[in-house]
């Protein structure tokens, strides 16, 4: 066994748990097989769980041939985020300056400094957060299993931290394949320090349950023939030492430390010893240790009570002795049975519990603040102070606060929001509400307790007199709407925070008011634009707000909303896209998600393909390096709905897929919308209706209609799927009511979701083209007026479906020509089926098949298979020859699959791969397999010819056309 974390120490005689370490090999080895396994020890305090785990550590215990990470979770450190880590990793020594060079770091490990380091800095923390420091120190756990199976030994899991269980959570939830065993020691009657966390890990990964029962009568018997081997127990005695302890291990041989200390053994007289001590016999025995030796004594065991294992110097100081003194001290304790042989430490927290009793409360409460001062003055990070003023009610003196607020500020920085949140609401309760902590607070909360963050904010604004700092608090008290699906209280509070800001402002105001007013202006277009109800007070606000020149964060944010309100409401293509490229027109500063992505939105609609790419790439890349998942799969589902009417219709699958698969791991899943969306209409074009429907009926979140720009996608798939099943009516039913919501909200780009374009289409095809003219006018004028290639060739093909007869031919020609032009290579698939049909309808055969024939083509390259199938068949009764529409090889992949092939194939390794994904190596290998047995490869190096040759280097659509 390879101990990274210290050195194995003498352990004291097992009685009655031969059955629990043979479970604890079984596990070991399924897990050393690649079968992760998590252990739950339970049982009540003193029932030996610390003493199974020390046995199971020995060498040629049950974790021997195993990497082993072990640590014990301490109570005082409870509301500490990721102390439990730190008790594990923190061996390791990966924060010195040599340890941040180790290789252990190497990829996504990196983003783990926060949680390891016992006083991160700022430079420590990302952007990315709470989700950065889970996927760091999920990588930092593959790597360490990278090098042999993983044993992760936690003790004392009732202390865990809240956030340190998430983690174990988050890591077993990608543990599939990986040589890991997970064992925590969890004392049964206590409640846990992090009740829901614990509750979570277990419900999601139903670990297998230990049971540390009390001894029997006859291993009762046994231990007391260990504790006393000269002299043969009475059996009279035995029996009522089971009764007296209730057969508890430590309790046993707390008892009968205590017998043989006052001389007396298993016999008569020490039953009748038994008979006065009674019940509580750990405290008794701790009690009674300490009346019999001299004061110094008792206050060295209080200061390690307090403060741990820590340096004698320390001890010292907080008792108020001299170091011989407590060195002296401890060997007393030791060899009296209460201090741990290894280290300066009490070998129970029962046995702690009993010492401090001897004080009382009150002076209790007052060594804790002074072991908080103390820390403090020794230069310990803020948290470690604040975990001891945390245990004492009241303690809210000005340096108190100071502490707390540091330590808000130090879990803040290694992403344990929780452990902000406590340091702070004790903050709180020290005085009169203070707008600045509510608001503080409220963040720390965000993410586990919305409801709460967001009344929190109310009262902060409430609260707040000063317009400047109304507005503050209302831009994140909208922000907070917005993500919990509020987004028209948010436009209120945030409309009126401006409206009063106005009202006050300077003449000539300064540029912090300038910059914080257009920071609430683009926060109030960003909520605004959310939900139908709100959309058109954006849209007003945005066509009186004059340009902003870009030159701050804020202006460019305002530029990328401006941008996307323009192409919203069906202004020209030419003022939209010159206003998003001016948003990203950032040389010396980051660009942040807001601008980022309303702007590729508006570049998209504007046909300026690439530079919409470019932006989402740099999503991408950011929420790659950010570990910020939300942001990343939220940039692929936009990024797959772009190629999806572009006609890149694999690489759509394979990015909504992708996707998709980082979604169903998260809690937020549920709110995603796109990625099914995108995934659905893939699957039409492919001709995979079942599949299609599964994926639209996936979509879980409440209340989608009342939203501006995922519903309308959401009903576009829905009838183009209704449609490719034959449900003309219904699929008709479903673009009418998109086009009618649209207008509710007051969204009028043509290109958007051109719903009249597929229901003129439709209706055209069942011959009523009196109808379907009435669709193609009322997209004609708007087209016309948002000018881009695609547009005017969506009104051409709609003027083209609605026109009987020969005169049909003409626009359907106009439409070929306009899209082919154009990035829509799906539709322009579309216009030479339509047209050919058109011609064989004027009897002209010949020239029919030409356009289907291209039709053919065109659709099979861009993974329209549905729509090459059909213009094949209307090919074959036109008089031409063709072999059937079969799927290429690269068609057998799924989205996944194509996507890690890809990155495979441009090099990246499979560790790389998977951080990119924000998967497993397990995964991307499974995946990796099924792309060599479907392609016919045998190694990676030939996978980049094979997809080559399949067509899947060149994308339709992405020539920035």
């Amino acid at each position: 066994m390879t101990d990274r974390a210290g050195t194995a120490h003498p352990v004291p005689p097992l009685v009655g748990r031969s059955g629990h370490l043979e479970a604890l090999a079984g596990h070991a080895a399924a897990a050393r097989a690649g079968q992760p396994r998590l252990v739950l020890l339970d049982g009540p305090a003193g029932a030996g769980k610390t003493a199974l785990l020390r046995a199971a550590l020995a060498d040629g215990g049950p974790f021997a041939g195993m990497t082993v990470l072990h640590g014990s979770c301490r109570a005082v450190e409870a509301t500490t985020g990721y102390s439990a880590v730190r008790a594990l990793f923190g061996p390791l020594g990966l924060t010195g300056r040599r340890g941040r060079s180790s290789t252990l770091l190497d990829g996504g490990a990196r983003h783990a400094l926060p949680a390891l380091t016992a006083a991160p800095q700022e430079g420590d923390a990302l952007p990315g957060g709470t989700f950065s420091v889970l996927q760091g120190l999920y990588w930092l756990t593959v790597n360490l299993a990278a090098d042999g199976p993983l044993a992760l030994v936690l003790d004392d899991a009732h202390w865990c931290d809240e956030r340190s269980l998430r983690w174990l959570d988050f890591m077993l939830r990608r543990a599939d394949g990986l040589p890991l065993l997970v064992v925590a020691a969890h004392r049964t009657e206590a409640g846990p320090a992090a009740r829901d966390a614990l509750a979570d890990l277990v419900a999601h990964h139903l670990p297998v349950s230990l049971r540390l029962g009390p001894l029997d009568t006859p291993r009762v018997a046994e231990l007391t023939g260990l504790l006393f081997p000269a002299q043969q127990p009475r059996p009279s005695f035995v029996d009522r030492l089971a009764s007296v302890t209730g057969g508890n291990p430590l309790q046993v041989v707390r008892l009968l430390d205590d017998l043989r200390a006052a001389g007396l053994g298993p016999d008569e007289a020490g039953e009748r010893r038994m008979a006065e001590i009674g019940g509580r016999t750990v405290a008794a025995s701790v009690h009674r240790v300490l009346e019999h030796q001299p004061d110094w004594v008792g206050r060295t065991a209080r200061a390690m009570a307090v403060l741990g294992d820590e340096d004698t110097a320390y001890l010292a100081a907080l008792a108020g002795l001299s170091v011989p003194h407590v060195e002296e001290a401890v060997d007393v304790l030791r060899e009296a049975g209460l201090v741990r042989a290894d280290r300066r430490e009490l070998v129970h927290d029962l046995v702690g519990a009993a010492v401090l009793e001897t004080l009382g409360a009150a002076q209790a409460a007052e060594l804790r603040l002074r072991a908080a001062r103390l820390l403090s003055d020794i230069g310990r990070p803020p948290e470690e102070s604040a975990a001891q003023l945390l245990l004492v009610p009241g303690a809210t003196d000005a340096w108190a606060l100071d502490v707390l607020r540091a330590a808000a500020t130090q879990a803040e920085h290694r992403g344990a929001p929780e452990a902000a949140a406590r340091y702070l609401q004790r903050v709180r309760e020290a005085g009169p509400d203070d707008p600045a902590l509510l608001t503080r607070l409220a963040k720390a909360l965000a993410e586990n307790d919305p409801e709460r963050s967001l009344s929190l904010l109310h009262e902060a604004h409430d609260l707040s007199t000063d317009a400047r700092a109304r507005t503050s608090t209302a831009i994140q008290l909208a922000l907070t709407c917005l993500s919990v699906q509020r987004a028209p209280q948010g436009t209120r509070i945030l409309t009126e925070a401006l409206d009063a800001l106005d009202a006050e402002a300077s003449p000539v105001p300064d540029p912090a008011e300038r910059e914080l007013r257009t920071l609430a202006e683009s926060a109030l277009l960003i909520v605004g634009s959310d939900e139908k109800s709100t959309f058109r007070q954006a849209l007003r606000r945005a066509a009186r707000t004059p340009e902003p020149p870009g030159d701050t964060p804020a202006q460019r944010q305002q530029l990328a909303m401006l941008s996307v309100l323009c192409a919203a409401d069906a202004g020209r293509a030419a003022d939209s896209a010159r206003r998003a490229r001016r948003a990203l027109r950032t040389p010396d500063a980051p660009l942040g998600t807001w601008s980022l992505l309303p702007a590729s939105l508006a570049l998209y609609l504007a046909e300026e393909d690439r530079a919409a790419d470019d932006a989402l790439e740099a999503v991408l890349r950011d929420s790659r390096d950010e570990a910020a998942v939300w942001t990343y799969a939220l940039a692929l589902s936009t990024r797959a709905m772009f190629r999806l009417e572009n006609g890149a219709v694999t690489d759509c699958a394979a990015d909504a897929q992708t996707a998709l698969e980082i979604i169903g791991r998260e809690r937020w899943g549920d709110n995603a919308t796109m990625a099914h969306t995108a995934y659905a209409t893939s699957l039409v074009a492919r001709g995979e209706t079942e599949r299609a429907e599964e994926a639209l009926s996936a979509i879980k979140r409440p209340g989608l209609d009342r939203f501006v720009w995922e519903y309308h996608w959401y009903l576009m798939a829905l009838g183009r799927l209704r449609q490719a099943r034959g449900d003309l009516e219904g699929a008709l039913e479903t673009f009418v009511a998109c086009g009618d919501s649209l207008e509710e909200a007051g969204l009028a780009n043509p290109v958007f979701a051109p719903w009249w374009l597929e229901a003129a289409c439709l209706l055209g095809g069942l011959g009523r083209t009196e109808e379907a003219r009435e669709f193609a006018e009322r997209g004609a004028a708007p087209s016309e007026r948002w000018g881009t290639l695609r547009a005017r060739g969506y009104a051409a093909l709609a003027r083209g479906a609605s026109t009987p007869g020969a005169a049909a031919v003409e626009p359907l020609r106009e439409a070929v020509a306009l899209l082919r032009s154009s990035p829509a290579r799906g539709h322009e698939a579309r216009a030479s089926l339509m047209l050919g049909r058109a011609l064989v309808r004027e009897g002209r055969a010949r020239e029919a098949r030409e356009h289907l024939r291209e039709a053919v083509a065109l659709a099979r390259r861009c993974g329209c298979v549905a729509l090459a199938r059909q213009a094949r068949q209307e090919l074959v009764a036109a008089g031409g020859r063709m072999r059937e529409i079969t799927s290429s090889a690269l068609d057998m992949l799924t989205g996944t699959e194509r996507t890690v092939a890809g990155l495979v194939a441009s090099g990246a390794g499979n560790r790389e791969v998977a951080q990119s994904l924000f998967v497993t190596v397990r995964t991307v290998e499974l995946h990796l397999t099924s792309v060599y047995r479907k392609l016919g490869v045998q190694r990676r190096a030939d996978l980049g010819a094979a997809l080559r040759a399949e067509g899947a280097v060149s994308r339709p659509g992405g020539d920035g056309r």
